[in-house]
């Protein structure tokens, strides 16, 4: 498998996340949902027992960052930090959709190359 850019996105949540995020959960999941239906996401998941915290794997950098902006958990502020950073895969299953052709590739320092 030849090594393929994607890009992390880590949360760190609040420290009660468990007992705050029962309002927000359903329009955070179905955000995943959108995103992962898109082909824009290809794992999601908190970290931590109990959740101290996410990573999300998203096609490129613009994604993750639209789906910080949309997501119901950073608009309830239960989100304190979050990156996106460059993830290089270079090795496990094949995720699809990879093959095809990106929009906007994405550089080495984790930006679009359009900008």
């Amino acid at each position: 498998m030849a090594p393929v850019e994607l890009a992390l996105l880590t949360y760190d949540y609040v420290e009660d996340m468990a007992e705050r995020r029962a309002p927000h959960r359903e329009g955070h999941l179905a955000l995943i949902d959108s995103f992962a239906d898109a082909g824009r996401l290809f794992l999601a998941g908190a970290t931590g027992s109990p959740a101290s915290g996410g990573s999300l794997v998203f096609a490129d950098r613009d994604a993750a960052e639209e789906f910080v902006a949309a997501d119901p958990y950073g608009a309830a502020g239960l989100v304190t930090a979050h990156t996106i950073e460059p993830y290089m895969v270079v090795a496990g299953a094949p995720v699809p959709g990879l093959d095809k052709p990106r929009a906007q590739p994405v550089s080495r320092s984790g930006t679009s190359s359009s900008g």
